[in-house]
């Protein structure tokens, strides 16, 4: 199962929970592979992966069709790996642009590997771009982590509906696997309106689980560490993990569906 996590909007917890989900994902019968799409490729540097490193990225293997398998590299965390990022990746749509069928080459890629893994977590950058399209079209299913304000309720909406939109242009088969609301803050008086206001709209596109504001997330992805590397115990631990569980849970019913 390939996973897209997007939102066009920065500072949402998208890497934070991308980097997470998969650590949680991945399991002694479980193998996962975070692919970090992100210019900043701050993915990479929150498993620890040195960012000047001579290894091939996910920019050699989109834009030079580097060997994957070359690219790929086994992380601190058991039966987890990574396709690094790199600042290069910010130049994607300029290289591509003269490209034919420029929106599968992501899905190309990446099919060699498919049966490597159960889980494939892709981190798009915070934008509607060619790389985010070519996300939009290898995975099966997409999450979207969104803040529990006024803001990014009103452009949660919008932002459905162009994915629906291009995804309905591109013919793509991947659908909305959850909303995730993230840095949830029940101190701040609003968050519970917004979140009931975000629940009655989305209804159960809304995942049960939300991501409580948690500092030892932000320290984690500075030590270089998922939050159960960091601190397994803590809040945000435990949030991810029921997040994984819930994401599985939704994955079953939606092949069920399928079948």
């Amino acid at each position: 199962m390939m996973i897209a996590v997007f939102n066009n909007k920065g500072g949402v917890g998208k890497t934070t929970s991308a980097v997470n989900l998969c650590a949680a994902l991945a399991g002694k019968r479980e193998k996962a592979l975070l692919v970090d799409l992100d210019g900043q490729a701050s993915a990479s540097l929150h498993l620890g992966h040195n960012r000047h490193s001579e290894l091939p990225t996910a920019a050699d293997v989109l834009v030079h069709n580097a060997d994957i398998r070359q690219a790929i590299v086994e992380t601190e965390i058991p039966h987890l790996s990574l396709l690094p990022g790199s600042r290069t990746l910010a130049n994607f749509d300029l290289e591509m642009a003269g490209r034919l069928a420029r929106e599968q080459i992501l899905k190309k890629r990446l099919a060699p590997v498919l049966p490597d893994y159960d889980w494939i977590v892709l981190d798009c950058p915070p934008a509607l771009s060619l790389l985010t399209l070519n996300a939009l079209v290898a995975s099966d299913q997409y999450l979207v982590p969104v803040t529990p304000g006024y803001l990014a309720l009103e452009g949660l909406a919008g932002l459905l509906k162009e994915i629906e939109r291009i995804q309905q242009e591109l013919e793509t088969p991947g659908d909305l696997l959850g909303i995730v609301p993230t840095m949830v803050d029940y101190r701040n008086r609003l968050t519970g309106e917004v979140l009931e206001m975000l629940r009655q709209h989305f209804g159960k596109l809304v995942t049960q689980t939300e991501i409580r504001i948690n500092v030892r997330l932000a320290e984690a992805s500075s030590f270089g560490q998922s939050i159960f590397d960091y601190d397994k115990k803590c809040q945000g631990a435990l949030n991810y993990q029921a997040l994984a569980k819930e994401v599985k849970k939704r994955c079953r019913a939606r092949k069920t569906v399928a079948a």
